[in-house]
């Protein structure tokens, strides 16, 4: 009979692979300033359309 209390390896993940966890951020902005920046280019525009 075989042994219960030998070990297994852990399966793979089907081919999955998981990149996002051996990645490090280059650059972190803050989502309010992406935002205020999207608004300010929005502005930006509406001014050169009436302005322009």
């Amino acid at each position: 009979m075989a042994k219960k209390d030998r070990f297994r390896m852990p399966m793979g993940m089907a081919g999955i692979t998981r990149y996002g966890e051996e990645t490090k951020e280059q650059i972190k902005i803050k989502p309010k300033y992406v935002i205020a920046f999207c608004v300010a280019i929005v502005i930006l525009e509406l001014i050169l359309k009436f302005f322009g």
